[in-house]
């Protein structure tokens, strides 16, 4: 998986689960990274 945002690949853990995030926005799932979840503090603004 990679992030929306950054375009990056997204590390997952042990259990493929992704070291991330999920955003939902206007019915429609984001995934960011961690990096960019820490650098971009109001993620919803930078979707829309």
């Amino acid at each position: 998986m990679k992030c929306d945002i950054c375009r990056n690949e997204i590390a997952k853990s042990f259990l493929g689960k992704i070291k991330g995030t999920y955003i939902k926005i206007n019915k429609d799932k984001k995934i960011v990274c961690d990096e960019c979840q820490s650098r971009y503090k109001n993620l919803k603004e930078k979707f829309s």
